[in-house]
């Protein structure tokens, strides 16, 4: 008797907290936080996190990972570490107010407010702030410096403006200015000396500064002491990873036409600045190598700055050299005859040194000035032979106008090889750019099949980057290409024909996985179309194995097909439900060695629990008892520290937002749940209702087992009846123990915000036969529904569909085929797969005829070979069926779904009288972009529902709607 009254106790207890809360509203978006911008220091004693609100000022929190110190810094973000794990430098934001008060003044972007410089020697709680922050810079593998770029200062507005000279006076002083100008021109030592020598930071700008009319201050700073030096009339800069050089390029000295730009190299122990090259009128995207020896860059110095096309030409200097030289132009062999240099092309070294890589392309012809531009024929004419639809064209058009060809110059002899061409666009450089060999795909013969196949077969490359000699591997290859070894001589790709991995060397082509029985392709595919592979682990560091995935375990190959393969997590994997995945945490390195140790995650598949292991790669793998020890929260956000064994990472659950953790490699490992929080955000959460996230399972009508989550109101009553929503896309039982955030919707269903105000939300896993997708979201939604209402806690007259997208279209179908729901919500569906079969996808220019025979909308067949079933699929035909009043979100900037589809379910609903809403956020995307949209649909969703499932009084934009006349007066809410 005792224990039951202990029980009706805490039951009352429990009541009292759960009524002392209150429900989620339209209120707490803004202030709800998250952790972003996870650091560690090298030796794992700092961590470094940003936590920023919604909308708001963020902070940058610096904090010892044994929690002895700590440190907030208001709106600070962009963080860096030191290499010598001492400092951190970061920017700081204006307040999120001054910035918004300036967007309402509609200030210039010079005007606007900007970022400062924050630096704190970590341990210390001294922010040494410089205002005006422009960019920074820090050497990745050197501790102790950091170069800051600042903006042009603000004009001293406490000065009154000098009389302006009479026009007599002006050209006098215009003739001696532009005088000077030149003579100094002839003396560019001299004028490096004077115009961008270091000098002490607070030293005014004096004449040169005067002079300057872009660039602005470069400051190198030592963190340990102080001292700076200090580079005038700066418009770019690099710095090596090693922190030996600085790569400066100016502004041009003075305002006269002829003036042009310098390039430096400076060394930044000695100070020495050498002029690389004077004389330059245009210098983009400076490149220093990983030691800061070699310098690279491309620059025009011809043209005047009004010139209709600029020929840009490659420059190349290292340590010792008097200046740079001349490497590749338009005349220079070794690339097609004529072709340029490309601004746009990415200049890179590779990290030896000895290869210097950059992009030619065909110089364009002139655009006609001879035609004003409204005079000009606007028209966009369609082939039948191009590769590409007009679309997908236009939305490339930059692309395609800025493409580059990748070139090689090869240091240490001079020679110039071009790589890539119109017939293999796209190379991709191996080991690090000194494999031995690259690779691309020869696509050009499948781009029209593209437009209903979604991807075509290509011919598969290698090149010699020493020669530019292309090699076939294999045509007409129908898989995806994975890479190549760290050496570059052994290429890796799988085929969905034979569902195998294939390897290529010296010529020959081996099959490493066609002894094995396991399924290495996606077995859980339901889409009309060949299944991928499960995907590739890494390389062995000496390019002797290479580790692959099944659906739940790791297996060893050997590339020459020789040794059988070996799973070298045991199949332990597979006999447990749980899938061990590798964590790349070295972003250094991209393979890994027998003999060390690597972090892999666990996930059970089954009850969707977590966990970690500490393993060394070779040796025996862990047990089956040591994969089940995993626990009921999602693990994410690795990030190890490089020279030490600690590790930071995030658990979250569906009551508690990610968190920040920090720990020996061991402990985390081994109860990561154990692990105390350095920081748990949003501890207001504590105030609201929240709710519950259950895994449950029921046989759909299709006869098989399925799963799905059942999200329960805080204070949860079996007995009591609640209204229920079913939010559904295709699975999504695997996000069991994700957290989201109380926020104003993008489209989808924000499930705690509804969950905190009484609903019941159902997450029905779905799965597809080819043909019926309309069928099978029913079979899975409906019979899910129905369970709940089984169980006895689901008002089965106040239940409701939400959908977006592919979600959007399965409520829209699924009202033509039941009445079982009072209310239903569709973001942009697709209400006609007849006319959505041959429209565009604007967003990639894309034509959708793909999604239906290939992909997710799972028809697998053309319009002409089973009409039948485009009809039966498309709830445009059935809708005289419907009596569930329905809002169609359906935005005309869609990119995804042609926003006239819901235009075609809106006005058939409405002759059919029909109770239906359509809601166009003007200019807006698939999914809402704007804020300001979000909080509008997210409220107008609550009342939707809350009329239909709670019996609210419905408002006004529901009962009367909105006329155009009050657009933007009234909303109607």
């Amino acid at each position: 008797m005792k224990k039951y009254k202990l029980l009706a106790l805490a039951a009352l207890l429990s009541g009292a907290a759960v009524a002392q809360k209150k429900p989620l509203d339209h209120s707490v978006y803004d202030g709800w936080e998250s952790i972003q911008e996870r650091v560690l220091s090298n030796d794992g004693r700092f961590t470094v996190f940003t936590v920023n609100p919604q909308e708001g000022d963020g902070k940058l929190v610096l904090m010892r990972t044994d929690k002895s110190w700590s440190l907030e810094v208001p709106r600070g973000y962009g963080v860096s570490l030191s290499a010598d794990s001492r400092y951190a430098v970061f920017s700081i934001k204006p307040t999120f107010k001054e910035t918004r008060d300036a967007k309402i003044k509609k200030k210039r972007p010079d005007d606007m407010p900007k970022d400062s410089l924050g630096i704190v020697e970590l341990g210390k709680s001294n922010v040494v702030k410089t205002p005006r922050l422009k960019a920074f810079k820090m050497p990745v593998l050197a501790g102790g410096w950091v170069a800051y770029h600042l903006e042009k200062p603000l004009p001293d507005t406490t000065k009154k403006p000098a009389a302006a000279p009479k026009n007599a006076q002006a050209d006098s002083l215009r003739k001696v200015v532009d005088s000077l100008t030149a003579l100094l021109q002839k003396f560019p030592e001299k004028v490096q000396q004077k115009y961008l020598d270091g000098v002490d930071a607070d030293e005014p700008a004096g004449a040169a500064g005067a002079a300057a009319n872009t660039g602005s201050e470069l400051v190198w700073l030592e963190l340990a002491t102080g001292q700076k030096k200090t580079y005038k009339n700066v418009t770019d800069f690099a710095v090596d990873r090693n922190g030996n050089r600085l790569a400066i390029e100016t502004a041009k000295a003075g305002r006269d036409s002829l003036a042009k730009a310098y390039v430096l190299a400076v060394d930044t122990r000695s100070g020495k600045v050498d002029t690389v090259q004077a004389g330059f009128s245009d210098v983009k995207n400076l490149v220093l190598d990983e030691t800061g020896a070699q310098l690279a860059f491309i620059a025009e110095r011809d043209s005047s700055s009004k010139a209709v096309q600029k020929f840009f030409k490659l420059w190349y200097w290292k340590q010792g050299a008097d200046s740079a030289k001349l490497v590749a132009d338009g005349k220079t062999p070794g690339k097609t005859i004529d072709w340029a240099v490309s601004e746009f092309g990415t200049i890179s070294f590779s990290k030896s040194g000895k290869r210097l890589f950059f992009g030619v392309a065909p110089v364009m012809p002139p655009k006609d000035t001879t035609v004003p531009e409204f005079e000009k024929v606007q028209v966009d004419i369609w082939h039948y032979k191009d590769d590409y639809l007009q679309p997908y064209q236009l939305r490339n058009v930059t692309r395609e106008t800025n493409r580059s060809y990748l070139t090689v110059y090869h240091t240490q002899n001079g020679k110039l090889v071009q790589l890539a061409n119109k017939e293999l666009q796209d190379l991709r450089p191996t080991g690090d750019g000194d494999g031995q060999l690259f690779w691309g795909v020869d696509d050009r013969a499948s781009r029209i099949q593209s437009q209903w196949a979604g991807r075509g077969k290509s011919d598969l490359y290698v090149v010699d980057p020493e020669t530019g000699v292309k090699t076939l591997v294999k045509k007409n290859v129908d898989g995806q290409p994975m890479g190549t070894n760290k050496q570059g001589n052994t290429l890796v790709w799988y085929e969905t024909a034979d569902k195998q991995y294939h390897t290529w060397k010296d010529g020959k082509e081996y099959v490493p996985t066609k002894s094995l029985k396991v399924k290495l392709y996606d077995e859980d595919n339901d889409v009309p179309d060949d299944p991928g592979p499960y995907g590739a682990m890494s390389w062995e560091k000496d390019g002797s194995a290479f580790y692959i995935y099944d659906m739940y375990d790791i297996w060893k190959l050997d590339p020459m097909a020789v040794a059988a393969p070996v799973c070298i997590t045991n199949g332990n994997g597979r006999a447990n439900n749980i899938v061990i995945r590798y964590q790349d945490l070295n972003r250094e390195e991209n393979y890994v060695e027998t003999g060390k140790t690597y972090l892999f995650t666990l996930f059970n598949k089954k009850n969707k629990t977590a966990g970690l292991l500490w393993q060394e790669l070779g040796g025996s793998f862990a047990g089956a008892d040591r994969l089940r020890q995993t626990a009921p929260v999602r693990l994410a956000a690795f990030a190890k520290a490089k020279d030490a064994d600690v590790l930071s990472f995030s658990t979250e659950t569906f009551t508690q937002s990610p968190d920040m953790r920090v720990a020996a490699i061991a402990d985390a490992v081994n109860n990561p749940v154990g692990v105390s929080s350095l920081l748990q955000p949003n501890a207001q959460q504590s105030q609201y209702l929240w709710g519950t996230a259950e895994l449950i399972e029921w046989k759909a009508y299709d006869g098989k087992m399925t799963q799905g989550i059942v999200y329960k109101p805080e204070g949860f009553d079996p007995k009591k009846k609640y209204p229920m929503i079913a939010y559904f896309y295709e699975t999504l039982s695997d996000g069991l123990y994700g957290y989201t955030a109380p926020a104003p919707t993008p489209s989808r269903l924000n499930i705690p915000f509804f969950v905190s105000r009484g609903y019941v939300v159902l997450a029905p896993d779905i799965h597809y036969r080819k043909g019926t997708p309309g069928q099978d979201a029913y079979d899975y939604i409906v019979s899910g529904a129905r369970h709940l209402v089984k169980l006895g806690y689901v008002d089965s007259t106040k239940m409701g569909l939400q959908g977006q997208s592919w979600g959007g279209y399965q409520t829209a179908q699924i009202i033509t085929m039941t009445k079982l729901f009072a209310a239903a919500w569709a973001g942009a569906p697709v209400a006609n797969m007849t006319s959505a079969y041959g429209g565009i996808r604007w967003e990639s220019g894309l034509n959708r005829q793909f999604q239906y025979e290939k992909t997710q909308s799972r028809i697998g067949a053309t319009l002409w070979d089973r009409q039948d079933l485009y009809l039966k699929n498309s709830p445009l035909f059935h809708l005289p069926k419907v009596s569930t009043p329905l809002v169609i979100m359906s935005n005309d900037a869609d990119g995804a779904v042609p926003w006239y589809q819901g235009i075609e379910m809106f006005t058939a609903m409405r002759r059919l009288d029909k109770k239906v809403w359509l809601l166009n956020y003007n200019g807006e995307a698939h999914n809402l972009v704007e804020r300001k949209n979000r909080k509008d649909i997210q409220i107008r969703e609550q009342q939707f529902f809350d009329w239909l499932l709670k019996g609210e009084q419905p408002t006004k934009w529901i009962t009367e709607g909105v006329p155009a006349t009050l657009k933007g007066r009234e909303y109607g809410l």
